[in-house]
């Protein structure tokens, strides 16, 4: 099969959109397919290289958060889609739409994805939720694009139900974005996790972008409150808007917070030697960093916003908190440091949990999808 894929920013892996992507062309490339890539500036083979679109007021914004939109080249999409048999759209911004009325004329079938709640863009312009907006924008992508396809992957069923709520009416297929199998326990022969356990340090982490919805603040506020706050390290491996005012926030810790971009291989010894990890996002389609860490055996705390998917991974209450409620998340990241054997023990029972989510499966799903798209399902 040859599958085109239309992303604006492909060489970017700062979030787990983009992240997913080269997950899912890296599996299907080794199951045998070929996987064109339509994206800003990439090159090489089955890559099919665009310029940045530049708009005024949104681009700078959407910089901070190493986001950028491509600009359409119609003899460039030409050739990407010629002789493909299904093309795969990840946003539904400029590029896509243009790229989709192409694929219309060569007759070469589209499927689109949903990883962006409006939430993320209202939340990002400093509006928060602001239910208006939202669902203007829900109703907006809704027909300048997504009613035009009739398949549509949504990486959970919490984004489905979204999407139907609000009168999608495509086929929505929930296929989970993958893990990588890289993602593991580090295994006793490491000794990661003994170290960290006796050296009476508690590392706490959450990957991702430092934006106003990911609510890495709660997280500094709950470590300052905790009984437990002169043992506790706080990692965060991301960048964004709001790095200068989470320094200021934890500057009265008694451990400064690491915060920053790090290399993949990085990531994933963190997330191996990490003793509870915190996904406190309000808004999230899947929760990518968080079924990583987990697969790694960390245990997590997660939010239990109602515009977020992320709690679905948790076993038991234990690993819930109350949106937006810095004691209550305080209060259950005390009982996970104050039991460490439960931990040790609920660690295993994540790690095979994550076994069910390994990109190998959704990568399988996405094909089941375009062939569907094709006309072959």
């Amino acid at each position: 099969m040859v599958i085109v894929f239309v992303i604006d920013n492909y060489l970017s892996q700062t979030d787990g959109t983009h992240i997913s992507a080269h997950r899912f062309r890296e599996e299907l490339i080794r199951q045998g397919h070929t996987v064109r890539v339509l994206s800003i500036g990439v090159e090489g083979p089955d890559m099919f290289g665009l310029g940045e679109h530049y708009i005024p007021v949104i681009t700078p914004a959407a910089r901070q958060s190493h986001l950028r939109f491509a600009r359409f080249d119609r003899e460039t999409a030409r050739r990407a889609l010629e002789g493909a048999d299904v093309v795969h759209t990840f946003f539904p911004w400029q590029l896509q739409r243009k790229t989709l009325e192409l694929a219309r004329e060569m007759g070469v079938p589209v499927t689109g994805a949903f990883h962006c709640p409006t939430e993320h863009i209202t939340y990002n312009m400093g509006l928060k939720g602001c239910p208006p907006l939202a669902e203007f924008l829900y109703w907006l992508f809704r027909v300048r694009f997504y009613r035009k396809v009739e398949n549509i992957h949504c990486p959970s069923a919490f984004t489905a139900a979204q999407l139907q709520k609000r009168g999608y009416t495509a086929k929505m297929h929930v296929i989970s974005n993958g893990v990588s199998d890289v993602y593991r326990p580090a295994g006793e022969a490491s000794g990661a996790r003994e170290k960290s356990a006796g050296n009476g340090a508690i590392h706490v982490m959450m990957a991702g972008r430092l934006a106003p919805e990911k609510r890495q603040d709660l997280i500094i506020r709950a470590a300052g409150l905790s009984r437990h706050r002169e043992r506790i390290r706080l990692h965060f491996t991301g960048q964004g808007a709001c790095l200068k005012r989470y320094r200021r926030l934890s500057a009265a810790l008694p451990n400064p917070p690491e915060f920053g971009f790090v290399s993949p291989e990085r990531l994933l010894e963190m997330m191996q030697c990490c003793d509870i990890y915190i996904h406190a996002s309000d808004v999230e389609a899947e929760g990518l960093a968080c079924l990583e860490a987990f697969s790694c055996g960390a245990v997590p705390i997660i939010s239990d916003s109602p515009k977020s998917a992320a709690s679905q991974f948790a076993l038991d209450a234990r690993s819930i908190f109350r949106r937006g409620d810095c004691r209550d998340l305080r209060d259950k990241l005390d009982w996970w440091i104050e039991h460490p054997e439960e931990r040790r023990l609920m660690g295993l029972r994540y790690a095979r949990l994550g076994e069910r989510y390994r990109i190998k499966h959704s990568a399988g799903s996405l094909l089941a999808m375009f062939a569907e798209a094709m006309g072959k399902g």
